[in-house]
């Protein structure tokens, strides 16, 4: 009877520590489709990375995890849910990651900046694109005309500031209107829009599925933009291992994608219906945007211009103070958990750096300014020329071949940044060589410094065939 009644009360008393055990809510607003984010979100659900890097010792011993996801088609309903206490973490852009700062302050609550995702110093990413068969091909060109943009996005700043710098008055020399990405891809087919900002990926999401050309890329502005993850405040501060953990993850997932790009190109494609060859254009070697979880002046100067965007925008009257707003102490910690310098990363300003030979010549690529790649259906991964021109040469053998292409890619000869080539310009030196350009415009100014002819695509394929 004695030890029956031990036993019972010893039951008892597990029963009561289990009952008493900490289930602690970990709830993270992510964009699927905004591939910038996918290092802090989609890749850590789909991979099941979080659960290796949270804590369970010290005062989580006993601590039970509920993990919770909501996607987001854009950060302000992501916001919304945040201030309203239902979510803990949330990624986004600088833009509306600013306003999310605000937000938090007008509710009489703090959210906090904890690190870059991806983005661009130089600000590519975001970009402005008109129908297919639209003749405009430069920004100048749209004077008087209607530009639509998703409200209070990284692409309305960016926009703000494309039209500033070619000295307009956005009320009176173009007319800007809201409108999502997925009402504006409708518009942009029927050509109901003359022209349409956007944030990452859509101003090549919509080129590569060939109803629209991208006239505009953010880094002519010249200003830096990022996508990276926010926590709430007072979170943070009960749980500061777990925002922790939350970042190893996001490392591991960033260590993978640059592992093996295509891979998770591919993985995005399949969860969130963006095409992996557009994945790729951002995310690979030598991609459109670079990953990273560092805070570069760069980008504390992103959230600074998103802030007083947001005042000239009367979305706020008040300022925000950055250097609170932005905490690098838990990426810091991440890093250095991860076995990783963090001050170095800061420091390192590169692209994701490709070792690669040339499919056709077997060589290895040493010069990348000219880097060619084409990906082709079936195959897993990309292949790499160390020209325009070879690139050009293996198309035309891979179509014969009757090969399935999925992506030519280019690096500009002006800005170094990857662009589908099939929308590039070229200009063809009297050594046969090929240059790429965003723009028509860019591809004229250089041929006419340098000597050479300008051309399109298509023109481009067409003179290097001919010259056989």
């Amino acid at each position: 009877m004695h030890l029956r009644t031990t036993l019972a009360g010893l039951a008892l008393a597990i029963g009561s520590i289990h009952a008493q055990a900490e289930t602690i809510r970990i709830a993270i607003g992510t964009q699927d489709t905004t591939i910038n984010c996918a290092t802090g979100g989609l890749l850590i659900r789909e991979l099941g990375l979080l659960d290796k890097y949270l804590p369970k010792d010290g005062k989580y011993k006993d601590a039970q995890y509920k993990v919770e996801w909501k996607n987001f088609t854009s950060g302000a309903p992501l916001t919304n849910e945040m201030v309203a206490g239902k979510l803990d973490f949330g990624a986004m852009a600088d833009f509306p990651g600013s306003f999310n700062g605000v937000a938090f302050r007008d509710a009489g609550k703090q959210s906090l900046f904890i690190t870059v995702l991806s983005g661009s110093t130089r600000g590519s990413g975001n970009g402005i694109v008109v129908p297919a068969s639209s003749p405009v091909q430069s920004l100048e060109q749209l004077k008087g005309k209607t530009i639509s943009v998703p409200f209070a996005s990284t692409a309305h700043g960016m926009l703000l500031r494309a039209i500033a710098a070619q000295g307009w008055d956005p009320e009176k020399d173009v007319r800007i209107i809201a409108q999502a990405p997925e009402i504006a891809g409708s518009a942009l087919r029927s050509n109901r829009i003359e022209a349409h900002a956007d944030f990452v990926p859509f101003a090549e999401l919509f080129p590569n599925r060939g109803f629209a050309r991208k006239i505009y890329d953010g880094s002519q502005a010249n200003a830096p933009t990022f996508h990276g993850a926010l926590v709430d405040a007072a979170y943070a501060k009960k749980y500061p291992e777990i925002v922790t953990a939350y970042l190893r993850a996001s490392i591991e997932a960033d260590r993978l994608f640059a592992a093996e790009p295509e891979k998770y190109s591919e993985l995005i494609e399949k969860v969130a219906g963006i095409e992996a060859e557009v994945n790729y254009l951002f995310h690979g070697p030598l991609g459109l945007q670079t990953r990273d979880h560092t805070w570069k002046p760069e980008y504390r100067q992103a959230v600074a211009t998103s802030i007083d965007t947001l005042k000239l925008l009367k979305k706020t009257d008040r300022g925000l103070d950055v250097d609170q707003f932005i905490d690098d102490q838990y990426i810091r910690a991440a890093f250095q958990q991860s076995g990783q310098d963090y001050d170095q990363a800061l420091a390192n300003y590169a692209q994701l750096p490709l070792q690669a030979n040339d499919a056709a010549s077997g060589q290895p690529i040493t010069d990348f300014k000219r880097l060619a790649q084409i990906w082709v259906r079936g195959e897993d991964k990309v292949r790499h020329y160390a020209s325009p021109e070879a690139a050009l040469s293996a198309l035309a053998q891979l179509e014969e071949e009757g090969k399935d292409i999925r992506a030519i890619y280019a690096q500009a000869a002006d800005s170094g940044i990857k662009l589908l080539a099939n929308q590039a310009w070229f200009v063809r030196n009297d050594k046969g060589e090929l240059s790429a350009f965003l723009l028509k415009e860019q591809a004229e100014a250089y041929a006419q410094r340098n000597g050479g002819t300008a051309l399109d695509f298509v023109s481009a394929n067409q003179t290097l065939v001919a010259s056989r």
